[in-house]
């Protein structure tokens, strides 16, 4: 069954599915997620509604893997050779622009999940548990070399404390997370509570 999906998703180009991509991610910044339609992507992208039912099952899957797309880079391929250097890495992954343009488009979506349980599990699937996985192996490696204790209770909260800093911000002062914010947040929270 997968080989048959995989033959089935084949069938665009990948520069022609990052166009469609783009093209999705541009549609949920103007229309939002409830507003989009495939038909909407259709008419944008110059498709077919049937190929593109065929290639992504549906709007959800279509979104996430839109949002999968876009990251600039994935959490399991950062390995600088130190958990600071790693996380300084993560944190200047996307420009100051471009984090605040994902941030709107998220919060956007966090809320269309709550009555969605199919965008919820592809969100989940495709960007979610990808990303918990290599942050996962990035504080192993962490633990690994001896720069965070092994029983340190913190290490199963750095995940918490990096979307509470998030939130906070945005809830507390106003303000979009920013290169800047999130470099002095690492030193000053994250890494203290990991014992670096």
């Amino acid at each position: 069954m997968a080989d048959t999906a995989a033959a089935r998703r084949s069938r665009i180009s990948p520069e022609r599915a990052a166009e469609l991509y783009e093209a999705v991610l541009d549609l949920l910044r103007e229309v939002g997620y409830e507003n989009l339609t495939m038909d909407a992507v259709a008419t944008r992208t110059r498709s077919s509604k049937a190929t593109l039912y065929r290639q992504w099952g549906g709007k959800p899957e279509l979104v996430a893997r839109a949002l999968r797309h876009n990251k600039p880079a994935s959490l399991a391929d950062i390995d600088t050779g130190s958990l600071r250097g790693d996380l300084m890495r993560m944190a200047t992954l996307q420009d100051d622009c471009k984090m605040e343009q994902d941030h709107a488009l998220m919060r956007g979506l966090f809320h269309a999940i709550h009555g969605n349980p199919e965008l919820h599990q592809a969100l989940r699937q495709l960007l979610i548990e990808p990303e918990l996985t290599g942050l996962d192996a990035m504080l192993r490696r962490a633990v690994e070399r001896g720069e965070v204790a092994a029983d340190n209770p913190a290490l199963e909260y750095v995940i918490h404390m990096l979307v509470g800093g998030f939130a906070a911000r945005e809830l507390i002062e106003e303000r979009t997370v920013d290169q800047e914010f999130l470099i002095t947040y690492i030193d000053a929270v994250i890494l203290p509570a990991l014992g670096v």
